[in-house]
């Protein structure tokens, strides 16, 4: 099965998604997709291009990083199903009104309008805040499904939240038989 991996900008997640690509490479062929943020952004967590290089060395494809590199993932049945990790707030909330202006939201749409389903992890500062309106209406839509998620670090940061990451494989697995992994909130 092709997966397609795509990776927002929430930085500081990146070591724990390139740990879950890894695994997840001995199961599925990788399709890389990077937002152009994550493509192109130097931060204290590493530089982009380090970045980049491990992305394609562990998944043996080239990163797809633009809206035209991703238009055609559905159309052409390039990938069976799609995950984002990390997916920030902006992403969801981009995905939640129908923005398809960045290489990641344009790889939902294009999965989405042929029904492949789309795994979202979520990794935000605002997600009990700003973003909760569009985590609401993402769980209202057919084929998107959550990594599990909760607090991470409720007394410092009391509105965010991050999947588990650890939990990916599984949620896919749900997904792709039409189910959202439970419990949803740990």
């Amino acid at each position: 099965m092709n997966l397609g991996f795509v990776m927002c900008g929430s930085f500081c997640t990146f070591e724990k998604a390139l740990k879950q690509m890894e695994k997840l490479s001995l199961i599925y062929n990788i399709i890389p997709i990077m937002s152009e943020t994550a493509y192109s952004t130097d931060t204290r967590f590493g530089k982009a291009e380090d970045i980049r290089k491990r992305v394609e060395d562990i998944s043996g494809n080239k990163i797809l990083h633009t809206v035209v590199d991703t238009e055609p993932l559905g159309p052409k049945k390039m990938v069976d199903i799609l995950l984002i990790a990390p997916c920030t707030g902006n992403t969801a909330a981009k995905i939640a009104l129908g923005i398809t202006d960045t290489s990641a939201t344009m790889a939902v749409k294009s999965c989405l309008r042929i029904n492949i389903p789309v795994v979202i992890t979520l990794a935000t500062n605002d997600a009990l805040s700003a973003s909760a309106q569009n985590f609401g209406k993402l769980l209202t839509r057919k084929n998107i499904y959550f990594t599990p998620l909760s607090q991470d670090d409720f007394i410092n940061k009391p509105t965010s939240m991050v999947a588990d990451f650890d939990k990916i494989e599984e949620t896919l697995n749900a997904a792709k038989e039409g189910k959202q992994l439970q419990p949803l909130f740990i």
